[in-house]
């Protein structure tokens, strides 16, 4: 495997970089020749070119001094940890470029050797710091972020402003985030080199009280995965049921303590699919690896999750459960960041042109009576007449916009909360608070509902007035829609994780419900990611 080809110490891979580009000597023709090779090897992409148009093609990594042997030295340590980082190994072909050092025989060879060492640098340093996948909607359409590349000028610069290493260590993420992942990629290759989990359990239903072989199998698997302390019962005794409650709890399941169908299909899930997952998210944490960070205060919506937080200078500090849009495609929440700037209490729900013309235009052409609660708007913003017929329109000719008043079976609830964007995504209230009970909670038609929306507006109106609570209720006492704007607006990352950790390292483990972190897996694994030195 590369990564242990070339792990070695620092003063090896500085000796071995050195003693392959020695210096050249200074004749014309040789100087010449390298600047030959490096302008055309630098021809077709003009931020390179310029670059070492501006250093009089000057080298960075193929000359003499010290400068550029800290920079050989430094990117050959970086790329023998890319391994470490979930990143495709082969892409970078380290024993490749070591051979191509060693038969370098003139200037022009230098040269080329010079703008390839800087491709592969740039190549490297984007696929560390924002993601081996260029583009994640042309894997999901629904992945919708910005992702935050930097310019070329970002990476050349700064690996000559500052100390080569360390300008290469500050490229990966710093979210702790990140690092909680990078240790559980690392115990759990450890758990797959040394066998993994063992014997799966027998399919059935487990719970206190019982005993035999597949309470033996359970406990087994439980211990492997160190969520049991080693013991000898065979009965599913108090340390079982509780190890299956904790397992319950970091899987997102009905925390029960009885292992039954969904537990176990949890529980019997292969380490190597588990690593996938942290593999993948790894690569989803590079892709909101934005220049100033997530934010000081910030909202996090994990639709793997159903779970809406507010973090405050990296803590918790506020949760609440959620319900996200449904898996079928044209209802599926997508991931994006933007900023939330003002809430509506009491809001209006102006219905979304697809739900109309797909749900309620077919009723309304049968009975004009029909979804009664809903008023039916003109261009003007007049109400329309129940009295005449809708049955001659059709999707595409149906002139109005249908809008459902303040109150309290409002579909939007008492407060909807806003960060406009062109997806018409946004958190709000429901007066459906049976569905916050349910496991997996995929029932919206797109927007995020939260189930406790009051304390939510409590938690973001405490910065900008001493009584939020009676700020919020004065204004939901008049039924009156109201627009309330946040005097510091917040960034909101709805995000996808089928693995994340939480401030004590534990990792949890979510459904992919959207079979999104399937696709990614197979992007990244196309592009050379590699699963305990196999590709799959």
């Amino acid at each position: 495997m590369i990564h242990r080809t070339f792990l070695r110490g620092a003063a090896v891979i500085a000796l071995v970089a050195a003693s392959y580009l020695a210096p050249q000597s200074a004749g014309a023709v040789q100087v010449t020749a390298f600047q030959q090779a490096v302008a055309e090897s630098v021809s077709s992409d003009d931020q390179i070119a310029a670059f070492y148009r501006d250093r009089g093609f000057e080298p960075i990594w193929t000359g003499g001094t010290e400068a550029d042997l800290e920079r050989r030295t430094a990117l050959l340590e970086a790329l023998s940890m890319a391994h470490y980082h979930g990143l495709p190994t082969s892409k970078y072909n380290a024993e490749a470029l070591l051979s191509r050092m060693a038969s370098v025989r003139s200037g022009f060879d230098r040269g080329s050797l010079e703008v390839a060492l800087t491709d592969l640098y740039l190549d490297f340093a984007r696929d560390l710091q924002t993601g081996v996948i260029d583009n994640p909607r042309q894997v999901s359409s629904h992945i919708v972020r910005e992702i935050p590349r930097r310019e070329t000028s970002y990476y050349l610069e700064g690996l000559l402003s500052e100390t080569p290493r360390a300008f290469l260590a500050s490229l990966a993420p710093q979210s702790q985030e990140y690092a909680r992942l990078m240790k559980a990629k690392m115990r759990l290759e450890h758990s797959i080199s040394h066998g993994g989990w063992g014997a799966t359990v027998p399919s059935g239903k487990y719970e206190p009280g019982d005993t035999g072989a597949g309470v033996v199998a359970l406990r087994d698997r439980l211990i492997a995965m160190g969520y049991l302390d080693r013991t000898v019962t065979a009965r599913y005794d108090t340390s079982i049921t509780e190890a299956v409650r904790v397992f319950q709890e970091s899987h997102g399941l009905t925390v029960d303590g009885v292992a039954g169908g969904a537990t176990l299909e949890e529980i019997n899930a292969a380490p190597q699919d588990r690593l996938k997952s942290v593999i993948v998210a790894m690569e989803r944490e590079r892709w909101i690896n934005l220049p100033g960070g997530l934010g000081q205060r910030h909202i996090l919506v994990n639709l793997t999750d159903f779970n809406a937080r507010i973090f405050d200078d990296g803590k918790l500090t506020f949760e609440t459960r959620s319900v996200v849009g449904h898996q079928d495609d044209d209802r599926q929440t997508p991931e994006f960041s933007d900023e939330m700037d003002h809430m509506v209490i009491n809001p209006s729900w102006y219905v979304p042109r697809s739900i109309i013309v797909g749900e309620y235009l077919p009723k309304l052409r049968s009975n004009s009576g029909a979804v009664s609660h809903l008023e039916i708007i003109d261009s003007r913003g007049r109400v329309v007449s129940r009295g005449q017929s809708f049955a001659g329109y059709t999707e595409r000719s149906f002139p109005f916009s249908m809008r459902q008043k303040p109150g309290p079976k409002n579909a939007l609830g008492t407060v909807k909360f806003m960060f406009p964007n062109k997806y018409n995504i946004y958190l709000h209230d429901t007066p459906a608070k049976n569905l916050f009970s349910r496991e997996v909670r995929t029932y919206s038609h797109g927007c995020v509902r939260l189930n406790d929306p009051h304390d939510f507006a409590y938690a973001l109106l405490a910065r900008q007035t001493d009584d939020p609570v009676g700020f919020f209720q004065s204004r939901l006492r008049t039924g009156a829609e109201t627009r309330v704007n946040l005097d510091q607006p917040v960034p909101v990352h709805l995000i996808y994780r089928t693995a994340f950790t939480t401030a004590k390292g534990d990792t949890q483990y979510r459904r992919d419900v959207y079979g999104r972190d399937a696709t990614i897996w197979n992007a990244l694994s196309a592009a050379g990611v590699e699963i305990a030195g196999i590709r799959s």
